[in-house]
């Protein structure tokens, strides 16, 4: 199956080569005819499976098409709502590459920069919206954003959404929308209350699902080093010492906990960065944009700021604290083994962590992590 066969019109299709892109992925192959017959989707794909082209390519090929035969001016008829500055920052850019031979405008907006620079393009006319929930409504409030011409809603990682609070939000832009539209909904699990939530914002959607809930991907290999807490950072620094890999993401469970592990490996002479909540949002794309380049080997995230980091290419994601939540387990590891590529994940497990091992075991399977043999260990 390739692009063409989707039907996709020539303008995005040329986009798509010069991207790579020749075959879809299979939450691409599932979702892009569903879309461009107007249903509603409930799309369930863990990270790295394509999913931001999955809805983007038949939108931009909808709006490009009405907007043609209607000759319609720059209006917002699109919306995506997503949780994270990163993850919008993410999503716009592959709206920028898809459709960057239709003539479509599009705006991201999201908290903790200053707004001019996003209502300057807002006034100069936008086809397609990408916004986090809390600085959309303030945008609304303020007269910068109307959603009474919106056709297309799209809710990409529903359920970080609603795991970050944003449950009320998402309410109130609902109320400022079209209820003749089309909705898609992308989630990597399926709780309840996202059952409830697709209940009640869509209409009778198709579910597509291309991979067993909260399932790994086949192609990363998984490792579990047992260590005390206090030796975690100089095994870390042990195993990127003897490690080839280019790029490498850790991930710490506090904010502080990142910054001291990001000064450990800097004074080791391991080029560092960490993003965080507190950092700002300039700083967290400097150094974002740092890791990407190849300037910095190793990126330090929390599960919140890590959320939407699309790195081409990641070779090993490091657990230097287990989650809370075995499903963010997968989110993290997800991070390599992108699109059918090979990836490394590395857990480390204190003794305060058994707990959150045993649920993680449960949740993929004992056998999937292979247990490091070369240092001393602990029963579990």
């Amino acid at each position: 199956m390739t692009f063409k066969e989707l039907g996709i019109i020539e303008p995005i299709l040329r986009a798509l080569s010069e991207k790579g892109y020749e075959n879809p992925s299979a939450i691409q192959e599932k979702s892009i005819p569903v879309i461009l017959k107007r249903k509603d989707i409930l799309g369930l794909a863990q990270t790295g499976t394509g999913k931001t082209a999955a809805f983007a390519v038949p939108l931009l090929q909808k709006l490009y098409l009405e907007k043609e035969n209607k000759k319609l001016k720059p209006q917002i008829r699109g919306l995506i709502i997503t949780p994270t500055r990163e993850l919008a920052i993410q999503i716009a850019e592959s709206f920028k590459d898809y459709g960057k031979y239709t003539g479509l405008k599009y705006c991201v907006v999201y908290g903790g920069v200053k707004q001019k620079r996003q209502t300057d393009q807002l006034r100069a006319g936008t086809d397609i919206l990408i916004a986090t929930p809390g600085r959309l409504l303030d945008l609304m409030g303020q007269g910068f954003v109307f959603l009474k011409k919106i056709d297309y809603l799209v809710l990409d990682e529903a359920d970080r959404m609603l795991d970050m609070g944003f449950i009320n939000d998402i309410r109130k832009i609902l109320e400022q929308i079209p209820a003749e539209r089309q909705t898609l909904m992308f989630s990597a699990t399926m709780p309840t209350n996202i059952a409830s939530l697709s209940r009640s914002m869509q209409n009778k959607p198709v579910r597509v699902e291309v991979t067993p809930e909260s399932s790994t991907v086949d192609t990363i290999s998984q490792y579990l080093y047992y260590v005390d807490r206090q030796e975690k950072r100089t095994l870390l620094i042990d195993l990127l010492n003897k490690d080839t890999n280019d790029s490498v993401l850790v991930f710490s469970k506090t904010k502080h906990g990142a910054d001291k592990i990001c000064n450990s490996l800097c004074h080791a002479g391991i080029t560092s960065g960490a993003i965080h909540g507190n950092k700002s949002q300039a700083n967290r794309q400097r150094t974002l944009g740092d890791f990407k380049s190849g300037r910095l080997r190793v990126l330090i995230a929390t599960d919140i700021a890590a959320r939407g980091i699309d790195v081409d290419d990641l070779e090993l994601v490091i657990n230097y604290d287990l989650p809370d939540v075995a499903q963010t387990y997968v989110h993290r590891i997800g991070r390599t083994g992108r699109a059918g590529k090979s990836g490394t994940a590395i857990s480390f497990c204190s003794r305060e962590e058994n707990r959150q091992l045993k649920d993680i075991r449960k949740l993929v399977g004992n056998k999937t992590i292979t247990v490091n043999k070369n240092i001393d260990q602990f029963k579990v």
